[in-house]
């Protein structure tokens, strides 16, 4: 407003690059491109350390093939960024921070405070390397940060022609990981092109680097053995001989851990049948070009998806679940919506047919069967949120229309395009492990779901929607996906998301169940004693509101006096 673009643009830009899933930011970052008193050197990040900003710049001219470029840049962050970690290791120095001030009686002595002061210290030097390898704006560090420097320079170096220098940055790279085979065949390699006699050292900045971090790894854990507390290292680099015996053990189970938890679809797919007949495997994996994907067909029969589109007419008179009808993603789709709690409110006012609503509830829990069957037999998968959608096209507004129905996202983090990275932090929904979405039509134009790369541009599958098509995938970085923009029609999904963590399942579906059991003991109950049970009635236990939550809900409307009753006569429906 004050037409200082400069500032302007470099405050929109540095908000971006923290945030880049923000649409609207990104659609003002587009404007502020067309402008044409913006230069390109107003796109700053405000907030950028310097061998961050190196870091980004080199890695962009890497993916590039600009190799010259590349390792300049590198070579410059690398720098930055080992002075960066003097600097943050100088910050540990200081009067030791008593962790446990209530604790007056217990005065350690002159040995003890002279030992817990300078584990102290040891342990926040070894947390520096988490800070420099955290980009500003997140609070998720980078994995191998130093290392991957090294990995990215010997490649770069090699591609220009400088295997002298490149066969010192492998060399560098091997301090970190002296077993790994690609890196010794690269040695080799260079040795040969170089010649056996010419000496090929690490470079000293990196030995005096790693010879450092190691001892104090070792007194770090000399000190866990012998006098209690605990170490989260942050190297994955860290020697196995260094950690004590009877540490190693909880180090094995946390890997085997993170080995059972990727084990490939194939082998899971082997362990047995799912568990409802005529379901098709559609898409795997291998077909998806990706990892932890897969398309189920006949999930849901014809008669059940027109009953579950029945139930979404009444979304558009019972709220959507957002704070308005238009879509919160695009402002060419009207967004419309059911949450399970939505639902049964709708049930018991009379405005759907309780069946509809039951099914609902059906054809979720038979989805999440299908998919824990499928990805994690033998562990509970949790609901986590369960959402009845349609996006419907605005039809005076889809000339000219470049934007998305769903922007490019992952799950359970914060994907940036930029970085390369997915931040598993807040406000992302970092609890989900799974996500799923069941179709229930295909009469509209538009509205395929597509899986991308982390820089959300190269598409590496679609799946078009239909009844009974359900699309599961894990929810972590390695699915980035979005939705094709629905440029005519209305399209409906039940929207699913499941988690292995129970303090985070879906409380409304608890309240749901709750409420259909109490309808099914109503129903059994003499005519003379049911309270208002029929569609023409109110139960008397009224499921509230659903509360505040990950989506907060729109004003309900009144029901009209005039709405018809729905007969009292049975449909035919197929069961499950």
């Amino acid at each position: 407003q004050l037409k200082k673009l400069d500032q302007a643009v470099s405050a929109a830009h540095t908000f971006f690059v923290a945030n880049p899933q923000h649409l609207q930011m990104r659609e003002d970052i587009e404007k502020y491109r067309r402008m044409s008193g913006v230069k390109s050197d107003n796109f700053r990040d405000l907030e950028a350390t310097p061998h961050w900003e190196a870091y980004e710049t080199g890695v962009r001219h890497y993916n590039a093939d600009e190799y010259l470029q590349a390792v300049a840049r590198l070579e410059e962050s690398l720098t930055e960024a080992l002075a960066a970690l003097d600097e943050c290791r100088a910050l540990c120095e200081g009067p030791l921070e008593d962790e446990d001030e209530e604790e007056e009686d217990m005065q350690p002595g002159l040995y003890e405070a002279i030992a817990a002061h300078y584990i102290q210290v040891l342990k926040c030097r070894q947390q520096c390397v988490l800070e420099i390898a955290t980009k500003p704006g997140r609070i998720s560090a980078t994995e191998d940060f130093i290392p991957s420097h090294l990995d990215l320079l010997q490649f770069a170096y090699d591609q220009v022609g400088n295997q002298a220098l490149a066969a010192e940055c492998a060399a560098s790279y091997l301090l970190f990981y002296p077993t790994d085979e690609p890196m010794l065949e690269k040695m080799k390699q260079y040795r040969t092109e170089l010649g056996e006699d010419t000496a090929v050292t690490p470079r000293e900045s990196i030995r005096h680097y790693v010879q450092r971090s190691l001892m104090e790894k070792k007194l770090i854990y000399y000190a866990v053995e012998h006098l209690g507390g605990t170490f989260d290292d942050p190297d994955l680099w860290t020697p196995d001989e260094l950690i004590p015996e009877n540490l190693k053990e909880k180090h094995r189970e946390d890997q085997e851990k993170q080995k059972q938890e990727t084990l490939d679809v194939e082998e899971r797919e082997k362990r047995g049948p799912l568990p409802f007949e005529g379901i098709a495997v559609t898409m795997d994996s291998r077909r998806m070009n990706g990892t932890q994907r897969v398309v189920f067909d006949r999930v849901l029969t014809e008669s059940e998806c027109k009953d579950l589109l029945q139930l979404t007419k009444a979304a558009g008179e019972a709220g959507d679940g957002y704070r308005a009808r238009r879509s919160p993603h695009t402002p060419h789709e009207r967004f419309e919506g059911l949450t399970i709690s939505k639902a049964m409110q709708l049930a018991q006012n009379g405005d759907v047919d309780w069946r509809d609503a039951k099914l609902l509830l059906q054809a979720s829990e038979k989805s999440r069967k299908i998919i824990e069957s499928y990805f994690t037999p033998g562990k509970k998968l949790h609901f986590s949120f369960t959402h009845l959608v349609c996006r419907t096209a605005v039809d005076e507004e889809q000339e000219g229309r470049m934007d998305l129905s769903h922007p490019v996202h992952a799950d359970n983090c914060l994907l940036d395009p930029e970085g390369q990275e997915c931040w598993r932090e807040p406000p992302a929904y970092v609890y989900r492990d799974y996500s799923g979405i069941l179709y229930l039509n295909d009469d509209f134009q538009g509205g395929g779901l597509f899986f991308t790369e982390m820089d959300t541009v190269t598409v590496t599958a679609e799946v078009h929607p239909k009844c009974g098509r359900l699309v599961a995938f894990s929810s972590g970085k390695e699915n980035p996906h979005g939705v094709w923009a629905v440029s005519r029609g209305r399209r409906c999904a039940i929207a699913l998301w499941y988690t292995h963590s129970q303090e985070h399942a879906e409380q409304e579906r608890v309240k749901a169940e709750e409420l259909l059991e109490q309808r099914a003991m109503e129903q059994d109950r003499p005519d003379g004693e049911r309270q208002g049970s029929d569609h023409s009635g109110r139960s008397s236990s009224e499921l509230p509101d659903p509360s505040g939550g990950a989506r907060p809900t729109s004003r309900r409307h009144k029901p009209g006096s005039d709405r018809t009753q729905h007969p009292k006569e049975l449909r035919a429906r197929d069961e499950f």
